[in-house]
C-alpha cells in the first residue's frame, strides 16, 4: 500500500450558479497525515471532499494528489477511496466478500481475496469474522469493515465523510481511537470531514476550520484551541466565554480591553493578529471555562471578573458555575472535581481570576453561535 502521498488544494473555488460553496481554498496536506476539515453543516467541507475524490470538478483552481494535477481525471481513476456516512455495505455478501469487492472487479481469485480479507480483518481487530453477514455485526464493527473495504482498494488517500455520525456517543468515542490507530498502522493519508470538534481534536495531525465556504484557520489541534485566528474559530472549537469591548491600550503582544460589562481586562493577542489590533478597535476577549479560578470576593483588577451566579451544575468530573454575562450570554466556569466539597453560591456575586496568557484577544467578528 502506498504511503506518504500528499494532497494540495491550490486556489480552489467551487460555485453552483451564483452560490459560492468554496472560496479560495489553499491547503497543503502532508503525506501520511490525518487531516480533518471541521465546520458546521453547509460550510463547504463535504464539497471539498467531493472535489478531491473527483465527483465534482472545481470551478477554479487545482487539486493535486502526490504532485499530480487531477484535472479531468474521474473518481475511478484517482488514487483515492471514499467512505460515506451510510457505509453502503452489501447486505447479502459476507464480510470477507464485502471487504475484497474491489479485487473481485479486477478478477482476483477467491484464494487471493480470502488471503487479503484475513490480513485486513486482523488489521481492524475482527479476526475470524469474515463469514458473517453485515446484519450480524455491531455499528462499530460495520464501520471497521467499511474502512477495510476501502483500504483493500489500496488508495493513496482515504476520504471519510462524517463516518461516525450515525453511532452513539460511547461507540463514537471508542471508534475515534480505533480509526486513528488504523491510520497509523497503514500509514496512508486520511482526509476526514466532521462537524464534531472532539473528533477533529483527538484524531487529527492538522485541522482546517471552515465557515461559509472559507477556511478560517489551519493548524494542529492545540494551536487552534489555544491560539485561534478568528472569533469564529475561538467560539466553534471548544467552549469559550466571550467579552466584547474596545481596545484601550496595546502593550507589546498584550492588550487591555474595555469590556461592556466587566471593566478593563487584559489578554494576549492571538499570534495571527499581533500587530493588527489598535487602540479604539472593536475587539473580543475569549476565556475558556477551565481557565478561570475562584478568587476572594470583591477582588478587582485587569484579570478579575465579578458576576452573579445564575445556575450551578455538578457534572461528575467538574462543578460548572454559570454567571450573568452580557447581552443574555452566560459566563461559564468549570472547576475540576478533586474531591473538594462545593457549597452552593446561587444568587451570590462571585469573583473569578484568570491568567493573562490564558485569555485571547481577537478582532471583533462573527461567532459560531450567531
Amino acid at each position: 500500500m502506498s504511503a506518504g502521498v500528499g494532497v494540495n488544494l491550490e486556489d480552489l473555488w467551487i460555485r453552483f450558479g451564483d452560490f459560492v460553496a468554496v472560496r479560495e481554498a489553499n491547503v497543503h496536506i502532508n503525506g501520511g497525515d490525518f487531516f480533518s476539515f471541521l465546520g458546521p453543516s453547509g460550510c463547504g467541507k463535504t464539497t471539498i471532499l467531493r472535489a478531491v475524490s473527483g465527483f465534482l470538478e472545481p470551478s477554479q483552481g487545482n487539486v493535486l494528489i502526490g504532485g499530480n494535477n487531477m484535472k479531468g481525471i474521474g473518481p475511478n481513476k484517482r488514487p483515492t477511496a471514499l467512505i460515506f456516512q451510510n457505509l453502503a455495505l452489501f447486505p447479502l455478501m459476507k464480510v470477507w466478500e464485502n471487504i475484497t469487492f474491489s479485487m473481485e472487479i479486477k478478477g482476483a481469485s477467491t484464494k487471493q481475496r480470502r488471503k487479503r480479507a484475513d490480513e485486513l480483518l486482523d488489521m481492524i481487530a475482527l479476526t475470524g469474522q469474515g463469514e458473517k453477514l453485515p446484519a450480524e455485526l455491531s455499528g462499530g464493527q460495520k464501520q471497521r469493515v467499511a474502512i477495510a473495504r476501502a483500504l483493500c482498494a489500496e488508495p493513496d488517500v482515504l476520504l471519510l465523510d462524517e463516518p461516525l455520525s450515525a453511532l452513539d456517543l460511547k461507540l463514537r468515542q471508542h471508534m475515534r481511537s480505533e480509526l486513528r490507530e488504523i491510520q497509523k498502522r497503514v500509514g496512508i493519508t486520511f482526509i476526514y470531514i466532521t462537524h464534531d470538534q472532539g473528533e477533529a481534536l483527538t484524531m487529527s495531525d492538522n485541522i482546517a476550520v471552515m465557515r461559509d465556504g472559507v477556511i478560517d484557520q489551519i493548524g494542529d489541534g492545540k494551536s487552534i484551541y489555544n491560539d485561534p485566528n478568528t472569533a469564529f474559530a475561538a467560539s466553534f472549537v471548544g467552549e469559550n466565554n466571550v467579552f466584547r469591548g474596545t481596545v484601550k491600550q496595546v502593550i507589546g503582544n498584550e492588550v487591555m480591553i474595555r469590556t461592556n460589562r466587566s471593566g478593563d481586562l487584559m489578554a494576549r493577542i492571538s499570534t495571527a493578529n499581533q500587530g493588527k489590533l489598535k487602540q479604539g478597535d472593536e475587539a473580543m476577549l475569549f476565556i475558556r471555562p477551565e481557565a478561570f479560578a475562584l478568587a476572594p470576593a470583591g477582588t478587582q483588577g485587569d484579570h478579575f471578573v465579578t458576576a452573579q451566579v445564575t445556575k450551578e451544575e455538578f457534572e461528575g468530573s467538574a462543578f460548572n458555575i454559570f454567571m450573568e454575562g452580557e447581552g443574555g450570554k452566560e459566563i461559564k466556569v468549570a472547576l475540576p472535581n478533586v474531591g473538594q466539597s462545593f457549597e452552593s453560591h446561587m444568587g451570590e456575586a462571585m469573583t473569578l481570576e484568570y491568567q493573562v496568557k490564558n485569555a485571547v484577544a481577537l478582532p471583533a467578528g462573527v461567532l459560531a453561535t450567531e
